[in-house]
């Protein structure tokens, strides 16, 4: 669609895609890591898609949470998955840490404290990037 903004932009940096789906990392200070899994088709809902296409993108946010604990270590993992503000089906795919700016409230939540204000230095952000890659083949 021309007015969706994930039809018209990868949404990230592109880590990973193949024609179902892509994995991009979204540059946020706030959270470094931030990982979104975007189906390529414009789709709303999880259940506008049939069992095996659930299962299929399914595996990958799995395959993605798997290689951001494994890099990044971080408290908790959340993810969601709102189409609020951009009806077409992603998964947020993101690592928490006590310290961050929200924790433990949802990142979309009343802040708690001042910015951890912390980028991916750029080896971490290959080390991630490898990893995504390797989960998902």
């Amino acid at each position: 669609m021309a007015d969706c903004e994930l039809c018209t932009d990868a949404g990230g940096e592109l880590i990973w895609q193949d024609g179902f789906c892509r994995v991009v990392r979204v540059e946020d200070f706030n959270y470094p890591g931030f990982c979104r899994v975007i189906l390529n088709s414009h789709i709303k809902e999880m259940t506008d898609l049939g069992t095996r296409e659930r299962e299929r993108l399914m595996s990958v946010v799995f395959a993605v949470e798997q290689a951001v604990r494994e890099t990044l270590q971080p408290e908790k993992i959340n993810l969601a998955s709102l189409g609020n503000m951009t009806p077409h089906l992603h998964w947020h795919v993101i690592p928490r840490y006590r310290q961050d700016k929200t924790f433990p409230n949802p990142i979309w939540g009343q802040s708690k404290r001042e910015t951890i204000a912390a980028a991916l230095d750029a080896g971490t952000a290959r080390k991630l990037k490898a990893a995504i890659q390797r989960h998902l083949g």
